[in-house]
């Protein structure tokens, strides 16, 4: 089941579709990251402005790398010992849609631990926008079940996976500083 929904994904990730799929936090509306055109589409749905920034997600160091090309030794570091869903804003990106990153040139990514996720990704070879299952300003599902119609009907596909599942986990934020300190903005 799980190889069908992964190659399911792949051609709506590939077609410059939005999918409804389970993360290692909440249900998210993914895209391909790199494409303007599907993180138009995301936008949309969300019935949200360009300038709200989407997480990112991507299957580990080296995929990151090749987004961040700089990431300083304390980061890195830190990277190497996080044990729970972590986003980081990372300053100056490269080669993802320009409407994924900030207007102070940052982008939010998490290297993802699902499995499903991590598969789906490393298959893709880039990495996919994970923004939660609701509009914007609305509370986020934390189930399936709690996904609204409106999100369920505007996605091109919804992943049929751990739908049973109660996923009630945020991700911490850390935004790196001028120094490359870290700061926890959600713990």
């Amino acid at each position: 089941m799980k190889s069908i929904e992964i190659n399911t994904s792949l051609e709506v990730l590939k077609n410059k579709k939005t999918l409804l799929y389970p993360t290692d936090t909440v249900w998210g509306i993914g895209c391909d990251a790199t494409s303007e055109t599907a993180v138009a589409k995301i936008f949309h749905i969300k019935k949200r402005t360009e300038s709200k920034s989407l997480i990112i997600l991507v299957d580990g160091l080296e995929m990151l790398q090749q987004y961040i090309p700089i990431i300083s030794k304390p980061v890195f570091n830190y990277i190497q010992r996080i044990s729970k869903p972590t986003t980081i804003i990372y300053n100056n990106p490269i080669g993802l849609a320009k409407n994924v990153v900030a207007k102070d040139n940052t982008v939010a990514i998490r290297i993802v631990q699902n499995n499903f996720c991590k598969q789906l990704i490393t298959k893709f070879g880039k990495p996919i926008v994970s923004t939660s299952a609701n509009r914007s300003g609305e509370p986020t599902p934390k189930s399936f079940k709690e996904i609204k119609t409106s999100i369920l009907d505007s996605v091109d596909y919804v992943v049929n996976l751990q739908r049973e599942e109660i996923n009630d986990k945020v991700s911490t934020i850390v935004k790196i500083g001028t120094n490359d300190e870290l700061i926890v903005l959600r713990e």
